[in-house]
């Protein structure tokens, strides 16, 4: 048995209601093409650095044998820049300095900053 109050009718009636009311979008909030805005959220996270001085390739025997004072040779001229790596990625290139007893790199070329950020993190 059908329920006395629903009723099978096809009212073609409209829906009166109050229009929706936005804000205006601000657009002075909005920072450079960069999207800092985006990134703002993950300048305190922390990456791994590390500076390349250059490569070599040793056999397991040469390595087992290494003793203080042994000295390994790379493939780089001590002219040439070193290699500055972000989580594993080339973001620059520089030149040893020393300050004060301790080492330093001074950044000579620095990669784009679309490619720097691209697969950094």
């Amino acid at each position: 048995m059908a329920d006395e109050n629903m009723t099978n009718s096809t009212d073609d009636s409209k829906v009166l209601g109050d229009v929706a009311e936005f804000q205006e979008f601000d657009e002075s909030s909005k920072r450079n093409s960069f999207g800092d805005d985006k990134l703002e959220m993950l300048k305190d996270l922390q990456l791994n650095v590390y500076i390349e001085l250059g490569r070599t390739q040793m056999q397991i025997k040469d390595v087992l044998e290494l003793e203080r004072g042994y000295v390994i040779e790379l493939d780089k001229l001590a002219s040439e820049p070193v290699d500055i790596y972000v989580n594993n990625k080339k973001i620059a290139e520089g030149e040893v300095v020393v300050i004060d007893k301790h080492f330093g790199i001074r950044i000579t070329n620095l990669n784009e900053p679309n490619s720097r950020l691209k697969g950094l993190i």
